[in-house]
C-alpha cells in the first residue's frame, strides 16, 4: 500500500527558501508510471497545485508559481523535494504531496495524499 509522508521546516522568514521533501513507500517513483506532486491549501483560498514529477523524470509546474519553484527527486531515497523561493506571507498554508496516474493540476483527481505538514511565513 503506497504511503506519502510530508517533511519540513514548519516556520520560515520572509525572502528565504522553503525546502520541503515527500518520502514514498510502498511504490517506487521512478519505475510506476504516476505522477508525483505538491500542492498547498492556504487561508480563505481554493486548493492550489504546484507542480509536479513524473516517473519518467519529466516536471510540470503551475505557471504562476513557476518562476521561484523547483520540484526534484532522489531515487536513493525514494522521495520528491519541493523547493520555493522568495516566501512572503501568502504563502502561508498546508502543504501536501500525492499520487495520480495521469496527468492532472486539479488537485482533487488526486487518489493518494499524505497528510500534509503547515508552513508558516513569518515577517
Amino acid at each position: 500500500q503506497v504511503q506519502l509522508q510530508e517533511s519540513g521546516p514548519g516556520l520560515v522568514k520572509s525572502s528565504q527558501t522553503l525546502s520541503l521533501t515527500c518520502t514514498v513507500s510502498g511504490d517506487s517513483i521512478t519505475t510506476t508510471n504516476s505522477y508525483w506532486s505538491w500542492s498547498r491549501q492556504r487561508p480563505g483560498k481554493a486548493p492550489e497545485w504546484i507542480g509536479a514529477s513524473h516517473y519518467a523524470g519529466n516536471y510540470y509546474y503551475n505557471p504562476s508559481l513557476q518562476s521561484r519553484t523547483s520540484i526534484s527527486r532522489d531515487s536513493a531515497t525514494n522521495s520528491v523535494s519541493l523547493k520555493m523561493d522568495s516566501l512572503r506571507p501568502e504563502d502561508t498554508g498546508r502543504y501536501l504531496c500525492a499520487r495520480i496516474r495521469y496527468y492532472s493540476e486539479d488537485p482533487a483527481a488526486y487518489d493518494t495524499w499524505g497528510q500534509g505538514t503547515q508552513v508558516t511565513v513569518s515577517s
